[in-house]
């Protein structure tokens, strides 16, 4: 599945919901799915856990964009020629 499917797919089952909550109220979800990925990670014991955490924090992602119009697909074709910050295919930059 292709990230624009995907984000096709979120705006189909939640559109409504997503847009009546709003920026604010989503991305306090999208923050609390981070903040669950962190935990599944620091445990590190349960791997099906730490996929479900994954696959939530990139639904939330994907929700989010879908309330700010964004489209994920074209956003990140920044990163198709290499690294935004030194260009190069493997990051040479220092300071990230």
């Amino acid at each position: 599945m292709h990230i624009r499917e995907f984000q096709a797919l979120i705006e189909e089952m939640y559109s409504s919901k997503d847009r009546a909550r709003g920026t604010p109220a989503t991305f306090l979800w999208f923050m609390e799915e981070v903040g669950e990925l962190a935990s599944a990670l620091a445990d590190g014991r349960d791997r099906e856990n730490l996929r479900e955490e994954f696959a939530d924090v990139m639904a939330w992602l994907v929700t989010l964009a879908n309330v700010e119009n964004i489209d994920l697909e074209e956003a990140l074709r920044k990163f198709t020629d290499g690294c935004p910050g030194c260009g190069k295919l493997q990051c040479t930059c220092v300071e990230k």
